[in-house]
């Protein structure tokens, strides 16, 4: 049996954002999103003024996010 591969860079936070703030990484996405265009601190202090978030768990978010984004 083999282990699956870790996350690695902001994905790396995704479990612990999705078990302390109660909601799946794909509503937080959603969430930036609506928010755009906007600058990446611009959103990321939007999750952490609105939603409480820490700086990391809102900058992986918002990295991984807009990083989609621009494929």
């Amino acid at each position: 049996m083999t282990d699956a591969p870790s996350a690695t860079g902001p994905a790396s936070y995704f479990p612990s954002i999705e078990k302390t703030y109660g909601r799946p990484i794909a509503a937080w996405q959603a969430l930036v999103r609506q928010h755009c265009p906007a600058k990446h601190m611009e959103l990321v202090a939007m999750l952490k003024r609105e939603h409480g978030m820490g700086h990391g768990h809102a900058n992986a978010i918002v990295a991984h996010t807009l990083a989609e984004d621009r494929l």
